[in-house]
């Protein structure tokens, strides 16, 4: 487990326990992509951050920005050497475009809107979001052949990794409840939020260490709920993608969702705070969920 960074583990943990494992080619071209994607994300959420609410210039500015950088990557002259070696990784490893049409479509509603008004219209947000990313993930771990010649894997990876990501994403919105609020982002729908009478004033109230309503607790049930059934089509997704992986390929996929399990696990929505630091397992924590599964998978 040495080649792990746990001290970073908590800021990109899909790209740092991958890294352990995977051959450095496949690795760094992981790393170019998941960069590209997060540059682009952060600039949304930093400026949101910043001002609450993006004004019309500012909505502008950026979706011009993300659309020209989406067309850099399909052919448009590039003069940046950071894009140029995302252009270089996508025809390396024959990474599909439409990965990243799709990311790009996610972070232009990002733009245009605050939240989400129903849990479907967040499932279709999503496919951008996190099951783009996701299936970059995958597709790369699924490749056959060398760095002289990849071949594309014959399944349909896009389906197998929208369970995965979004049972990962559900988790991961809960855990990072508090810190989305103080960012002024908020990733429950409205309609779940009104169904159970909390207001956006009561998610600032319980970030910012209010008594956690019994509405509340409701929401988070339902968001549980959800990632129940997400965890159950993760888990037949694993089994379905066993016979196209290569052991340490397989290996990191299973870390990343037992990391994400953990989380699962530790929501108590009876007497929970919902708190990150409740929810986050502490480092020594996720040295030991990382060597359970090696040694299950050496076992084997």
């Amino acid at each position: 487990m040495s080649g792990i960074q746990f001290d970073q583990l908590k800021k990109h943990p899909n790209i740092l326990i991958a890294a352990a494992f995977w051959e450095k080619d496949r690795y760094d071209a992981a790393k170019v992509c998941y960069r590209f994607m997060r540059k682009i994300d952060d600039m949304i959420d930093d400026r949101k951050a910043d001002i609450n609410v993006l004004d019309d210039c500012d909505k502008t500015l950026f979706t011009d920005q993300v659309q020209d950088w989406i067309e850099c990557l399909q052919g448009k002259l590039v003069d940046d050497p950071d894009l140029e070696e995302v252009v270089g990784a996508i025809s390396d490893y024959n990474i599909p475009l439409d990965l990243f049409n799709n990311f790009a479509k996610s972070m232009i509603y990002d733009i245009h809107h605050d939240g989400f008004p129903t849990f479907e219209s967040f499932l279709h947000y999503a496919e951008g979001a996190s099951v783009a990313p996701a299936s970059v993930f995958l597709h790369l771990c699924c490749l056959n052949g060398n760095h002289e010649k990849y071949v594309n894997p014959s399944i349909d990876l896009l389906s197998l990794a929208r369970p995965c990501a979004i049972f990962s994403y559900i988790v991961h919105i809960i855990r990072d409840f508090q810190i989305d609020q103080h960012n002024n982002l908020n990733y429950f729908a409205d309609d779940i939020l009104k169904e159970n009478n909390v207001t956006a004033a009561d998610l600032k109230m319980m970030a910012n260490g209010g008594e956690i309503t019994n509405g509340f607790r409701s929401v988070i049930k339902t968001y549980l709920d959800y990632a129940k059934v997400y965890k159950q089509r993760t888990e037949a997704a694993i089994h379905k993608l066993k016979p196209f992986m290569s052991p340490q390929y397989l290996l990191s996929l299973e870390i990343i969702y037992a990391l994400y399990l953990e989380i699962f696990n530790r929501v108590d929505i009876e007497n929970g705070s919902i708190k990150t630091s409740e929810l986050t397992p502490t480092l020594q924590e996720t040295r030991l969920i990382v060597g359970d599964i090696i040694e299950k998978n050496w076992k084997n």
